[in-house]
């Protein structure tokens, strides 16, 4: 993928007008996180979780801060941080994990005789793309609907995760909660002297100076 804000890293801001003390706070507990560690997840499901988180975001090999996804998503459901809603066609949210990842690993032996983390990332993706669909079956879902798992605890739970981490705002250009300064230039096409500038075709080295600057 083509880096769109070359130079950029949030965490440039740590110490600038941009963050405050609760801000720095809070993202200093999220990069503290040991991406290897694991609280609520059993040691049978915590591979799991991980072959899952990397193929919903696959993150560049070189990245030198990969956002640790899944131990963000251990620390919800750890904390049972819910979202103040679910969908009442799901079991509460750490049930409904414990019984999926389960059920996938039981998919997966029943496929191809292999837990999930332990196939290929192309048949990862057949399979997630079959639970995605409702395509799945077994005693091992029982009620619990493959589909709406996917699509309201799978994709929720880790894309928020994701996203939640500096690392995801350095490759959106994203400058982190608006708050002290917050954004001023709102409308289309403008930008803050303190958010970052998108590359253009042949304008990168540009960009990377431009945002190498950004406080």
């Amino acid at each position: 993928m083509a880096d769109r804000y070359p130079g950029y890293d949030v965490l440039n801001k740590r110490n600038s007008a941009s963050w405050n003390d609760q801000t720095r706070a809070v993202i200093d507990k999220r990069m503290a996180l040991d991406p290897d560690r694991h609280q609520f997840f059993t040691d049978e499901e915590w591979p799991t979780l991980r072959a899952i988180c990397e193929r919903i975001v696959p993150q560049p090999p070189d990245r030198v801060r990969p956002a640790p996804v899944a131990a963000l998503v251990d620390e919800k459901l750890h904390s049972n941080s819910g979202d103040g809603y679910r969908d009442a066609r799901l079991p509460p949210m750490r049930e409904t994990w414990r019984r999926a990842l389960a059920a996938i690993d039981a998919e997966a032996q029943s496929r191809y005789g292999r837990a999930f983390h332990q196939i290929s990332a192309l048949l990862q993706d057949d399979l997630l793309k079959a639970i995605q669909e409702g395509k799945v079956g077994g005693k091992a879902w029982g009620n619990l609907s493959a589909k709406l798992f996917f699509q309201k605890r799978l994709l929720h739970d880790i894309v928020s995760s994701y996203y939640a981490h500096p690392a995801a705002w350095s490759e959106i250009g994203f400058g982190g909660p608006a708050s002290p300064r917050g954004y001023v230039r709102m409308n289309f096409d403008r930008r803050d002297p303190w958010e970052a500038s998108e590359a253009q075709p042949g304008h990168e080295e540009e960009a990377r100076r431009e945002n190498a600057r950004v406080r």
